[in-house]
Parts: C-alpha cells; sequence; structure tokens
C-alpha cells in the first residue's frame, strides 16, 4: 500500500498529470481506498507547490542575469499581470483559490504557484490559498471519478 501510495503522490507532484490523473489511477489501477487515493494524491499535489513558492523567484533572479532571459521574463509579467491583477485585486486570494480547485487543463498548484510568483504574491498568503484549492480540487476529482458528479 505504501508503495503505490508513493507512486500516487509521485503521479500527483508531476506538472501535467497532477491530481486530476492520479487519483482516477489511484482508484482503478492500484484499486486504493478513497480516502487514501485522496489523501496521497493531495500530498502529493502539494510538496511541488512548496518548492515553487519558495525557488521560483531566486531561480528567474539568477535567469535575469542573462539578456534573453531578463527580455523574456520582463514580458511574461507584464503580461500575466495585465491578464489578471485586476481580478486579483478585485477577488483576492479567492481568485487563486478558485484557479488552483477548478479541475480543468492549464489550472492547478503548479500554474497557482506561477500566478503568485509572477502576481507577487508572499508564500505564507499564496500557500494555504494553493492548499485549499487543491484539497477542493481533489475532492472534486475523486467525486467524479466515483460517477458522483459528471462533468460535461
Amino acid at each position: 500500500m505504501i508503495n503505490d501510495g508513493l507512486r500516487i503522490a509521485l503521479i500527483a507532484a508531476l506538472p501535467i498529470s497532477e491530481l486530476r490523473g492520479a487519483i482516477p489511477i489511484a482508484l482503478t489501477i492500484y484499486k486504493m481506498p478513497v480516502f487514501s487515493a485522496y489523501i496521497f494524491a493531495v500530498l502529493g499535489n502539494i510538496v511541488p507547490a512548496i518548492f515553487l513558492l519558495l525557488f521560483l523567484k531566486p531561480f528567474s533572479e539568477y535567469l535575469r542575469q542573462w539578456r534573453y532571459f531578463d527580455i523574456f521574463f520582463e514580458w511574461l509579467f507584464k503580461r500575466t499581470r495585465r491578464n489578471t491583477e485586476e481580478k486579483f485585486e478585485k477577488y483576492g486570494a479567492i481568485f487563486l483559490l478558485f484557479f488552483v480547485a477548478i479541475p480543468l487543463p492549464v489550472t492547478g498548484a503548479w500554474t497557482g504557484s506561477a500566478a503568485a510568483f509572477i502576481l507577487g504574491i508572499r508564500f505564507w498568503y499564496a500557500f494555504p490559498t494553493i492548499v485549499g484549492g487543491v484539497m477542493i480540487a481533489g475532492v472534486i476529482v475523486t467525486l467524479t471519478s466515483l460517477g458522483i458528479i459528471n462533468f460535461i
């Protein structure tokens, strides 16, 4: 069971699958109990968020010493802030929470952590919000995997 749990946590830690892929795999392939599948997937999905929130800024600052990276990050920051800053200012943490919680492609802990970094949101403000979003997404994905709720 622990080996299967570790596999699910690792799948949930990946940027593409996250827990949207890990929970269905846990329930169908590994036949894990629902609660175990949820816990391993949520914990696995949270771990990368910690590292992303802590290290994206120093990593980008290191890369910005080269001209092309500096141009890229300047473009990225301006574009992202222009498109999302108003929503974040209006809705605050709820915006980030729902952004992470909605289990659609290009949403989740990885993208939420990147958005928090780009918007300059402090770790202790962003982290609990992302954790809450991951937990909500985990419930939605679990209920969908069990056939209790259906997304069109």
